[in-house]
């Protein structure tokens, strides 16, 4: 009987840590995404600490996105109406915004493939710390005229988080500031620019993993999937209205400390110990 046994109580311990990694990864995901740490960086560091399996299925990461993209669309959907049934201006500079990062994708495809060893991980997110600091003190002496140039030098700088360890919303809102935008302005106009870019990045994996057909990366139980997307959009809504409140006051310097910090021991860990 204990033979018989056997396999499936480590078959459910399996399971069980399958589970717990999903559920960390996704609270990790929903405390990150709002933040401008960069959440990409702090989910690769939790898989290489925890050893998680799901790090092997770029599945689960979109299960998790979509959580915090969930999160996005409930606290933005009366700006998200006003766009489509009013301020049509609005939704033209977001399109025009998200331009820049269709070439860059394809293009930068080779140094991303670079960017993605584990030693290069705290250097991209001490630059994160850089942008943040740049962008409170860089700013041109002109009026905020939210035109082309603005949202095109916004979406450029946005697909710097192509890289691994390069916070998107820490870019986008230090553009916007540089540009003297409003930092309320600058903080809606980069969550409002997050979602086609989200959505836009997700197809896009679909349709490669879909097009490779490759057994390289196994589907992942639908179990744990649903862990991720359920931890990663609970703690979103818990999280989002706080995110909201900190950035809009515009002190972003506690994040910079906080990105050259783990970014500088990262980088010691990795690449001297």
């Amino acid at each position: 009987m204990s033979r018989v046994r056997a396999p499936s109580v480590a078959l459910f311990l399996s399971d069980l840590m399958a589970w717990f990694h999903a559920l960390i990864i996704g609270l990790l995901q929903g405390l990150t995404e709002f933040l401008p740490i960069s959440s990409s960086a702090h989910l690769k560091l939790a898989k290489l600490l925890l050893g998680a399996p799901v790090e092997e299925s770029p599945i689960f990461d979109l299960a998790c996105h979509l959580g915090t993209l969930v999160v996005l669309f409930y606290f933005l959907r009366h700006e998200i109406q006003r766009i489509f049934t009013q301020d049509k201006r609005q939704m033209y500079l977001i399109v025009i915004a998200t331009l820049p990062l269709i070439p860059c994708y394809f293009l930068l495809k080779p140094l991303r493939d670079l960017a993605m060893q584990t030693e290069l991980l705290g250097f991209f997110l001490m630059g994160t710390g850089l942008i943040l600091f740049l962008g409170g003190k860089i700013a041109l002496q002109r009026k905020a005229t939210k035109d082309v140039r603005d949202v095109l030098f916004i979406g450029t700088m946005q697909s710097m988080a192509l890289f691994p360890g390069i916070s998107r919303s820490a870019s986008t809102i230090s553009a916007a500031r540089i540009f003297g935008w409003p930092i309320k302005d600058a903080v809606r106009f980069s969550f409002l620019l997050s979602i086609p870019t989200i959505l836009g990045g997700n197809c896009l994996e679909l349709l490669k993993l879909y097009l490779t057909k490759t057994q390289a990366h196994p589907l992942p139980p639908l179990s744990t999937c649903m862990i991720g997307f359920l931890a990663s959009s609970g703690m979103g809504f818990l999280l989002f209205g706080y995110a909201m409140r900190i950035l809009e006051k515009g002190d972003l310097r506690p994040f910079a400390w906080y990105c050259l910090t783990l970014g500088l021991c990262i980088s010691i860990y990795f690449n001297w110990i």
